[in-house]
């Protein structure tokens, strides 16, 4: 393998994921202070900093960045349609 390229890895549905994200850095990029936004949904982690619903870590008061939101958006008027629009970081290990 070459150094400095990032390997990538594959998911059970044959995407390829650059990244491998700990329950921790999840936990870190919140949005606040300057960090990214990442949420994660079904184990995929998501950088959701550039969309205008998410300011500062925060979904209209709904949901907040730094968190698996699985469970939350079972009950969301929208799910993996909408995290289409986003990029699309690793998975969550």
């Amino acid at each position: 393998m070459f150094k400095g390229i990032p390997r990538l890895n594959k998911s059970e549905k044959g995407d390829f994921l650059t990244e491998k994200i700990t329950r921790q850095e999840l936990a870190e990029n919140n949005g606040k202070n300057g960090k990214p936004a990442y949420i994660a949904f079904q184990g995929k982690v998501y950088d959701v900093t550039e969309s205008s619903f998410w300011i500062d870590g925060d979904h209209l008061g709904q949901h907040e960045a730094g968190k698996d939101l699985t469970e939350e958006l079972e009950m969301a008027p929208h799910r993996e349609e909408t995290l289409a629009r986003v990029k699309l970081v690793g998975e969550l290990v």
